[in-house]
C-alpha cells in the first residue's frame, strides 16, 4: 500500500504494527518519491513459497519429447 506522508503520520502506529505483522512492505510517498519501509530480516518472496504435493509421470520424460513435428513457425494469434 502506498501512503502519503501526513496519511502515514496520522497512523504510524497502526502502519507499524501492520509491518511487522504481515511482513508487507509499505511505501510512502513524500515529494514525487517513494520511499519503503521493510521489517528487518524480510525474506525474499521465493523463500516465503510453501511446497505443494505434485504428482509426477515417470512414464513420460521431457526429454524423449520431439517438438519438431508440431512446429509450425508461427506464432498463436
Amino acid at each position: 500500500m502506498i501512503y502519503s506522508a501526513t496519511a502515514l503520520r496520522k497512523n504510524i502506529y497502526a502502519v507499524l504494527d501492520s509491518i511487522l505483522e504481515s511482513g508487507i512492505p509499505v511505501e510512502i510517498e513524500r515529494h514525487g518519491k517513494r520511499l519503503k519501509i521493510i521489517p528487518e530480516g524480510t525474506t525474499s518472496r521465493l523463500a516465503r513459497l510453501e511446497p505443494h504435493d505434485i504428482e509426477r509421470d515417470s512414464s513420460v520424460s521431457l526429454e524423449n519429447i520431439h517438438w519438431d513435428q508440431s512446429w509450425n513457425g508461427k506464432l498463436p494469434e
